[in-house]
């Protein structure tokens, strides 16, 4: 069983983007794909800024839900390990 992982992406437009996944290579190849998500597909290239295990996919939702209600300097305290 693979373990769950909440990612933050850096959009080629700078945007930041959280997502989770159990497979962040397939999962990040897909997105530089235009197979991820539809708010990336249209902000290529995407790059991994940051990532974090989780136990499970509700641990996982739960966290990602909380990183998305991070205003982007919070978001980027994390990225840095200032959180």
């Amino acid at each position: 069983m693979k373990n769950w992982q909440v990612y933050i992406l850096q959009c080629g437009d700078g945007t930041l983007y959280t997502g989770i996944t159990n497979d962040l290579d397939n999962r990040l190849k897909a997105h530089n794909e235009k197979r991820g998500a539809r708010y990336t597909r249209s902000r290529l290239p995407v790059c991994l800024l940051y990532k974090e295990e989780s136990n499970s996919r509700s641990e996982a939702s739960r966290r990602e839900i909380a990183i998305k209600k991070l205003p982007r300097d919070k978001k980027l305290k994390l990225i840095s390990g200032k959180i």
